[in-house]
């Protein structure tokens, strides 16, 4: 079995859709995903942005998705981060200086014990995003078990998850027992890119599941186009670039 997770393209957050570059990416992604996969089913978020990213390959495969709620971007869940005590703000995109001081964030049983995230929703909202993600791959043929999958109808079927950013390192965190705090803050997936994850059943019956690439965006440099600069910070501080 094959997951692909795939980012939405560059994001015009007011409207909840894509910006002109967004809706070149997706174009670009559609006609790569045609070409070189063999998707069996689409799932997508509800918010605007990633449907609208979906929306070009679902019309040259002449599918539609189905809409999972539990794929929303994980911004609903808000925390009070250190460095910003006017507001609650999304739990990442903290400062290093700040998230790396805390033992808790590297480790993927206990993250959720630090204190900013036990006075949150973020757990509650964090089992909503994995036990749907579970419900799905059980529905796919592979039921979560302690850190492995037993496989209950074992398959080489390529689904394709339309998301966000923030809820992709939660599904990843989940599949490779990973804390998302690392996720989060030591990857970045740009817009349109596309995570692509293999099950591996060395053993009959036992699965786990491997990525392969991460926030691939080849299908932009085959278009010509660089990769938008949403959900990055400034390389050089200083630069022109965001730092917050």
């Amino acid at each position: 079995m094959k997951l692909l997770i795939i980012r939405h393209g560059d994001p015009d957050y007011e409207h909840d859709s894509l910006t002109e570059t967004g809706w070149a990416e997706a174009t670009l992604l559609a006609e790569r995903l045609y070409k070189t996969e063999r998707i069996s089913e689409f799932y997508v978020s509800p918010m605007g942005r990633a449907r609208d990213t979906a929306s070009l390959t679902l019309k040259k495969y002449e599918k539609t998705a189905v809409m999972m709620p539990w794929l929303r971007e994980f911004n609903e869940a808000l925390i009070s981060r250190p460095d910003v005590a006017e507001r609650k703000m999304i739990s990442w995109d903290w400062l290093p200086q700040d998230w790396t001081k805390e033992p808790l964030f590297y480790d993927a049983d206990h993250w959720m014990d630090a204190g900013v995230f036990k006075e949150s929703s973020v757990p509650e909202t964090f089992l909503k995003v994995t036990s749907g993600l579970d419900e799905l791959l059980l529905n796919h043929g592979y039921r979560h078990d302690g850190n492995l999958f037993k496989v209950e109808h074992a398959n080489s079927d390529t689904i394709a998850l339309f998301c966000h950013f923030g809820v992709e390192c939660v599904l990843l965190s989940h599949l490779l027992h990973i804390s998302p705090m690392q996720l989060w803050h030591g990857f970045c997936a740009a817009p349109s890119s596309v995570t692509t994850i293999y099950t591996e059943e060395r053993r009959k019956g036992i699965a786990q599941f491997r990525v392969s690439s991460f926030g691939d965006i080849s299908h932009l440099y085959a278009g010509g186009r660089e990769s938008s600069f949403a959900a990055r910070f400034a390389e050089v501080h200083g630069n022109g670039d965001r730092i917050d």
